[in-house]
């Protein structure tokens, strides 16, 4: 019984690879180019990170050196890249060589493009937002002020102190004066708001009647 039994197996096995051994040979090799094609990409992507961080050294370099005209060549095809990273940093000072040229349209227009790209990270996308609403504010509305830059203007969002100045001064523009010192208390308690700023809200905060300097003190020794 057990060499028939060993017989049986061994015409199942010859059978199953006569029938089926070109396609799981086939499936393996399949597998393998897979496999084999990922390791290459990741191969090409380390690269190509690398290449793009020596562009923009040199690109910042350049710039060092008051050469905006390299600085320009070396950052446009950056401004495309696949690395995200590099695509975002390369944008954001393309968009300040235009605010350096008092180019307020041209700069508004490459931050905006910046915010918009959903494929990048969403701190770059906010900062590209506060930096563009800066650009544009002397011509925006009030109301467009405070409509785009509501989400970040509360207490804990990283941008908090850029954001919630802007939607201040946007309520007072609206003769709010009661919001607008209440978010100006808010910066100069936020302790992880710049010193700078929080001495600004501090100061419009007593102009608006709000007693922030106690709350700044308090957050300077916490």
């Amino acid at each position: 019984m057990s060499e028939v039994d060993d017989e049986l197996r061994r015409e199942r096995l010859t059978s199953f690879w006569t029938r089926w051994g070109l396609v799981v040979g086939a499936v393996i090799l399949i597998g393998l180019a897979a496999f084999g094609g990922y390791l290459y990409w990741q191969h090409r992507q380390h690269e190509q990170a690398g290449a793009d961080g020596e562009q923009l050294q040199a690109a910042y370099d350049a710039l060092g050196q008051s050469d905006v005209k390299t600085a320009q060549a070396k950052l446009a095809p950056l401004a495309n890249s696949d690395v995200d990273a590099y695509r975002a940093l390369a944008s954001f000072t393309q968009a300040d060589i235009l605010l350096q040229r008092n180019d307020l349209k041209g700069a508004a227009a490459r931050f905006a493009a910046i915010a918009n790209d959903a494929s990048l990270a969403q701190p770059f996308r906010d900062l590209a937002l506060i930096r563009q609403t800066m650009a544009e504010y002397d011509t925006l509305k009030p109301e467009a002020v405070i409509a785009r830059l509501r989400g970040m203007a509360v207490p804990g969002n990283a941008w908090f102190g850029s954001a919630g100045e802007m939607v201040a001064v946007a309520y007072l523009r609206q003769n709010k004066r009661a919001e607008a010192g209440r978010l100006f208390g808010q910066i100069a308690s936020e302790k992880d708001v710049p010193d700078t700023l929080r001495q600004r809200a501090v100061q419009m905060a007593g102009v608006l009647g709000v007693d922030a300097v106690g709350q700044s003190e308090d957050t300077k020794t916490q």
